[in-house]
């Protein structure tokens, strides 16, 4: 994307600008999108989108400028706007005189598609669409069915005045199906989105009319569900996505965007106990083609695979450059930003809780009377404290030990340091599920996860 002369031509000028470091991000993205509604493709679009962002720091003072001419006028103007605004315009440093050995690092092709999108055309994905269509109509019931398919392929170039020059080419892909079952005035829906790092191998690893009935499945079920309880009860907690809980809730706490600020409850905790010790905690960006992984983080480093907390215990947080210099903990990979408009910050990557040794049966065996929160669906958060409240897509009552009737309505609140202390118990069937997160640098791809979880106590909102 932009010639090893022309980088260190504006890295070199940032050094005699006086910055004590100076990094170039440059992008080039396409996306897809198709959707298929009730039988009918329905929108089909493509775009291009390319352009490089400049971070300098003075000290542990920031300025950031983005442009999308990504010629040597574009990007020596985009400098000047930043050295501009620090009055540095003009200065020469001598840290700028000499030039700049890049360490270039090969990309391993950890997440190579399979399937790259050039094999197959619109028709393929049509008909692929048409089949996960197709497959959420298992009953009368289900009045309206929406597939889409989203796809993603992103190109990016990092490389800084400490010699880093990485290069990484990132595919992922994505299927939705949205179904709605309607019984006389009574609506509900269902929903499933698998997603990787793959190509269109993703239908292989997810065949669309199975995706498309698992979304039917749930909207029939919330269709016959009754309304759920209120009160304070145990709580089985699904795996995948049922761990956006503890994303949401604790995983935001522990990175150093908040916690360099002191604007989490969990700073300055390494080595306290914080969780229950049924709980490890984890954010891995190396996980074979896993939604939120990628080779390097987008400030150029390799990503890693970061233990939060070890059997209840606070290990480490996550950790960006601008984190680093702040706090003095060490860079964990975990710089990531939505695109080259955004500087990066501190996000996670693929955040779970790794798997325990009880068996699920086990965990709803030893429930008396409580809650199967087998699908979650969205909810809220509030920063720094982590208290939050989620709704239950797909619940059923715990009885005597047993799964009972379903319900609906039910939402989850509590706050997440607290929560994760009363995990009592914990299963073997980890997974993890994707998803898009929002925070300071924008929209990024992750995955959420946990095997099944006991909870002795969280409270339930319900109608009942």
């Amino acid at each position: 994307m932009l010639s090893p002369d022309l980088v260190e031509t504006l890295l070199r000028q940032a050094l005699k600008g006086g910055a004590d470091f100076a990094e170039i991000y440059a992008e080039r993205s396409r996306r897809r999108r198709m959707i298929v509604r009730s039988g009918r493709l329905e929108e089909a679009i493509s775009g291009l989108d390319y352009g490089a962002g400049l971070r300098l720091f003075f000290g542990t003072e920031v300025v950031y400028a983005y442009t999308n001419q990504l010629t040597r006028e574009g990007l020596l103007e985009a400098l000047e706007t930043l050295l501009r605004a620090k009055g540095a315009l003009g200065q020469v440093d001598e840290r700028g005189a000499g030039g700049l050995d890049f360490r270039k690092a090969l990309p391993k092709g950890l997440h190579t598609p399979r399937t790259p999108y050039g094999e197959k055309d619109k028709r393929y994905r049509l008909e692929r669409l048409l089949e996960a269509e197709a497959g959420a109509r298992i009953a009368p019931e289900i009045r309206q069915v929406e597939a889409s398919l989203q796809e993603w392929e992103q190109e990016v170039l990092i490389a800084n005045t400490e010699g880093t020059w990485a290069e990484e080419k990132r595919v992922r892909t994505r299927l939705f199906v949205l179904a709605v079952a309607q019984d006389g005035t009574e609506v509900q829906t269902g929903y499933a989105a698998p997603g990787k790092s793959v190509g269109l191998e993703l239908f292989d690893l997810f065949p669309p009319k199975e995706v498309g009935a698992k979304a039917a499945r749930q909207a029939l079920t919330n269709l016959r569900a009754k309304p759920a309880p209120a009160g304070t009860m145990p709580v089985v907690v699904g795996n995948a996505f049922g761990g956006v809980i503890f994303h949401e809730a604790l995983g935001h706490l522990l990175e150093t965007t908040s916690v360099a600020k002191k604007a989490s409850v969990l700073a300055d905790k390494l080595g306290d106990e914080v969780a229950s010790p049924a709980v490890t905690y984890i954010d891995d960006g190396t996980l074979s083609h896993a939604w939120g992984s990628t080779e390097v983080d987008d400030e150029g480093r390799p990503t890693e695979r970061t233990v939060l907390i070890e059997r209840g215990i606070l290990k480490s947080y996550m950790v960006d450059r601008l984190g680093h210099l702040l706090t003095g903990y060490p860079m964990t990979g975990s710089g990531r930003r939505q695109d080259y408009t955004f500087a990066p910050t501190s996000r996670m990557r693929n955040t779970f809780i790794a798997p325990g040794d009880k068996e699920v049966e086990d965990l709803i065996a030893s429930v008396e009377f409580g809650l199967y929160a087998k699908e979650l669906g969205g909810g809220q958060v509030k920063p720094g404290s982590g208290e939050y409240n989620f709704a239950v897509q797909e619940g059923y009552i715990i009885r005597h030990g047993r799964l009972e009737e379903p319900v609906r309505g039910a939402m989850l609140v509590g706050k997440g340091p607290e929560t994760i202390r009363k995990v009592v118990a914990v299963a073997k069937d980890w997974e993890n599920a994707p998803g898009m997160c929002g925070s300071l640098s924008g929209m990024v791809p992750v995955e959420v996860g946990q095997p099944h979880v006991l909870v002795s106590e969280i409270v339930v909102g319900g109608r009942a």
